[in-house]
């Protein structure tokens, strides 16, 4: 009976010796093919003033504690996307707010106070309203002694429209700033219009419900909610050792906070790789995931990232960022 024991024991062991370093291999970068391929460089709002966070919160206006500008670009105009794809951008980020006469116009904040010389709710006013605000007004950087943007901003608030048109063969990850099923409805009404190789080209994030509704009008789209990466990552976490990939994380977009990547199964490379093969595009944010808009946006934050690191990065600043990978 003793032999017994000890022989089941052994087996046991030895099935946990295999187990382990099945999980090991089937998860390692170690067992990779390297990839010379730079990342993917993803532009949060083109390129836009910056601002310090301590303190932030959803009431806070951004414009008011802009840092000294850099450059003279205001985020989500054409201008700033020009000038964020001319410094190595791959994908730029903008907002969209519905606007009364059932059209969209590409600015971030729910009211206008804030960055224009408006008042109001954004989305309770025409476009050619929208179009006659100076977007510029609000910004200053020493606590309202001086407007550097005041007076040159004004014109330059784009729709949806006038942006897809000017940018017909670019990449695109467009931000819905509600959680209104409505709005997923009425831009999917839009996006049905373009050339499907256009079509392919843009990514929609925001609320769960616009963005249920939007996939459910226009099933093509690539989408991400925090829903859609929950019903992605969940399953994966706990059957991602198998190399299994959830039927969820076919042809969507995850945003992986740095301090997470981590805790995923083959983490960076492996993961990035069963991702491709779903056609999933994995961007990395900085921090905890406490706030999706961190980026990486000095040299020493690309210092970061893991060791051959292929998938996307998201960036504030893509003037520093997009060089670095330029010069390889």
């Amino acid at each position: 009976m003793k032999k017994l024991k000890k022989m089941l024991k052994n087996k046991f062991v030895l099935c946990l010796l295999v187990l382990a370093a099945f999980v090991y291999i089937n998860n390692s970068s170690l067992f990779t093919k390297a990839s010379n391929e730079a990342p993917l460089l993803l532009a949060h709002r083109g390129m836009a003033q910056t601002f310090h966070m301590e303190g932030i919160t959803g009431e806070t206006c951004t414009a008011e504690r802009i840092y000294e500008p850099e450059h003279p670009f205001l985020e989500n105009t054409i201008p700033s996307m020009e000038a964020a794809f001319q410094a190595g951008a791959d994908i730029v980020e903008f907002d969209v707010q519905p606007t009364r006469d059932g059209k969209f116009a590409v600015f971030h904040d729910w009211t206008l106070g804030c960055r224009t010389n408006g008042q109001g709710v954004t989305r309770e006013h025409t476009l050619e309203e929208l179009k006659r605000l100076d977007i510029g007004y609000g910004y200053t950087a020493d606590q309202g002694k001086t407007y550097p943007f005041r007076g040159k901003g004004i014109g330059l608030m784009p729709s949806l429209e006038e942006v897809l048109n000017h940018f017909p063969e670019q990449s695109f990850l467009i931000h819905v700033k509600s959680n209104d099923p409505t709005e997923g409805e009425q831009l999917a009404a839009f996006l049905s219009g373009l050339p499907a190789s256009q079509l392919e080209r843009l990514t929609v994030y925001g609320g769960d419900e616009p963005i249920a509704a939007l996939k459910e009008g226009l099933p093509s789209v690539r989408v991400m909610s925090k829903a859609t990466m929950k019903s992605c990552l969940i399953p994966y976490m706990a059957a991602g050792w198998t190399g299994y990939v959830p039927a969820a994380c076919e042809h969507t977009q995850l945003h992986i906070p740095e301090k997470i990547g981590p805790w995923l199964w083959g983490w960076p490379t492996r993961f990035l790789e069963r991702m491709d093969n779903a056609h999933t595009r994995v961007i990395v944010v900085g921090g905890d995931g406490s706030d999706f808009s961190t980026g990486f946006d000095t040299p020493e934050d690309v210092k970061r990232l893991p060791s051959g690191y292929t998938g996307g990065i998201w960036t504030n600043r893509i003037d520093r960022i997009g060089p670095l990978y330029q010069q390889k």
